[in-house]
């Protein structure tokens, strides 16, 4: 694996999203499979397998437990992606886990676990979903402060139970009989306003560290490494950019839909009306790389939203990150390296190593 002294930084990263069948909610009419694949194991693992040997740094997994608009269900996000771990090597992975009404405890073991099965390569997209309440019986968070501080306190739980453990903790001296030096497992004592966590962890310090929290906008920054920021216009994203940057995030990247190459009146009448909120492009893909180009002075990357991954992910692979490959402002993530790494983010130092050599 590559040194964590080694990340680059200055890098344009490259995410895209991979749930369902795109994110318009009429996509599953142009799908390029049956209508009984959507859950397939196997769709999952090549659009995943497509979108890494396009190059990119990172796909998303989103996930909820209210269903959505469109037909269908989905796996949950962070059991699709330790699928994919072990038939990836370099596409970091990243679900989206709500932290509402969560287990933090057992949210940071999964995610720990999924840094280990892709190798150094997971991520986590953290969200509120203060309307499932009923699905986990529990008591709804009614305000939104009530909502941020229990984002904010699953966040900060996960990394000090990732930090519970020492790097060299284990030990396998099967000759002595020593499998772990239990000094170097230490308590989290967390008390908060809805749990309480003792800790430590059941897993091991990630390979990563701390593994990437992603979180979305300026308002949702506490505790993360990347922040996911939109607008409608250029102007309302570099503005969006900019708060993100002020409330101290490490990344700032920009959620784009688009739309690639098929005429826009097929689509239209085809799919009807998209998604809002999100900057939106549609057109060829010569211009969306213009558009990329522009954006890769102020922002640390993109995250791409397909409006059809089969028909938007094959001109993404084949023309748009060719060309910003060529042109050096992304570089094609290598075997062994990190989704630290190849974010230009360093490996954190343990909290605890540090307070006790105070």
């Amino acid at each position: 694996m590559a040194s964590e002294s080694e990340y680059r930084t200055g890098l344009f990263a490259l995410g895209i999203e991979l749930d369902g069948e795109g994110h318009h909610p009429a996509a599953w009419h142009r799908a390029g499979h049956e209508p009984d694949r959507p859950l397939h194991p196997q769709t999952v693992r090549t659009r995943v397998q497509a979108a890494e040997n396009a190059g990119f740094t990172f796909a998303t997994f989103d996930d909820a437990l209210n269903p959505g608009p469109g037909p269908g269900g989905r796996l949950d996000a962070t059991t699709r992606a330790a699928f994919v771990a072990a038939t990836t090597s370099t596409l970091g992975l990243v679900p989206v886990s709500a932290a509402t009404y969560a287990e933090p405890f057992h949210l940071s073991s999964q995610l720990a676990s999924l840094d280990y099965a892709s190798r150094g390569r997971a991520g986590w997209l953290v969200v509120d979903e203060p309307g499932a309440a009923r699905a986990w019986g529990a008591t709804a968070r009614e305000t939104p402060a009530a909502i941020r501080r229990e984002r904010i306190d699953a966040v900060e739980v996960a990394r000090r139970l990732w930090d519970s453990w020492e790097d060299d903790a284990v030990i396998r001296d099967y000759a002595a009989g020593k499998f772990l030096d239990r000094d170097k497992l230490h308590y989290i004592d967390f008390i908060g306003e809805t749990f309480s966590v003792k800790g430590p962890a059941i897993v091991p310090r990630p390979p990563q560290g701390q593994v990437v929290v992603f979180g979305y906008g300026a308002a949702g920054t506490e505790g993360i490494d990347v922040a996911l920021v939109s607008g409608t216009t250029l102007p309302e994203v570099r503005e969006a950019i900019e708060n993100a940057r002020v409330g101290g995030v490490s990344r700032v990247l920009v959620d784009i839909d688009i739309a690639l190459d098929t005429p826009a009146a097929e689509r239209r009448t085809d799919l009807g009306p998209g998604s809002a909120g999100r900057l939106a492009f549609s057109g060829r893909h010569a211009a969306l790389t213009a558009l990329l180009t522009e954006l890769a002075p102020i922002a640390d990357g993109v995250r791409l939203h397909p409006a059809v991954i089969d028909e938007d992910l094959p001109v993404l692979a084949r023309y748009v990150l060719p060309a910003l490959l060529r042109a050096g402002l992304a570089h094609r993530p290598v075997p062994g390296s990190t989704l630290r790494a190849n974010l230009g983010l360093a490996r954190p130092a343990n909290r605890y190593v540090k307070e006790l050599a105070r």
